[in-house]
């Protein structure tokens, strides 16, 4: 029943998602940490993951190649069900929408230059910018302690993920350097540094 549970919500996520993976992290974020389970070792229903979870699991998703959102997904399933629970969340995110996706290319490229096609367009993608941007501050929240601390609190006491992120940030806007090189740079310098 479980695998069940982790399939549909992932199926719900991906398929009431606009704008791709990234897009999709805030309706994962909030799926997930608002639905509940009781693990086999608790008698309380606890959340599928917490905010910091998640956070983890958009950083290991974005460490390494590939799509994000079958990666985070899988790393709930896992936390949830093991091998099998994470192929139900890859499986979930995935295959409805691949799926929608070879029904509706055949009839999109004969409408895609519509003016109602246009015109709904043109509002979806500023709402894919809200979401990622909710989810950037939710995350950041989250990475800076502000959700326990207070925003000014938690920066003050984590000026150095901030610093990173500001470098990050620069490198991305301001360089051609690939996105990997970073996340591996920032790992490198987290085992010498948080060690």
């Amino acid at each position: 029943m479980l695998l069940w549970r982790i399939f549909v919500l992932f199926t719900r996520v991906a398929i009431f998602s606009w704008g791709g993976g990234p897009a999709s992290l805030a309706l994962m974020q909030r799926e997930t940490t608002s639905a509940m389970w009781l693990p086999p070792d608790s008698t309380e229903p606890v959340p599928w993951v917490t905010s910091d979870e998640f956070a983890d699991a958009v950083a290991v998703g974005n460490a390494l190649p590939g799509p994000i959102a079958p990666q985070v997904s899988a790393f709930v399933g896992y936390k949830l069900a093991g091998f099998w629970g994470a192929v139900a969340a890859a499986a979930g995110t995935v295959l409805p929408t691949t799926l929608l996706m070879l029904v509706m290319i055949v009839f999109f490229f004969g409408i895609k230059d519509s003016p109602t096609m246009q015109s709904m367009l043109k509002a979806v993608r500023p709402v894919v910018v809200g979401l990622l941007l909710w989810t950037a501050y939710d995350m950041a929240s989250s990475v800076y302690g502000a959700r326990k601390a207070g925003w000014a609190s938690g920066l003050a006491h984590s000026w150095d993920s901030l610093l990173i992120s500001l470098v990050a940030f620069g490198l991305l806007v301001f360089t051609k350097i690939n996105p990997a090189l970073i996340i591996f740079g920032a790992a490198l310098l987290g085992l010498v540094v948080y060690r």
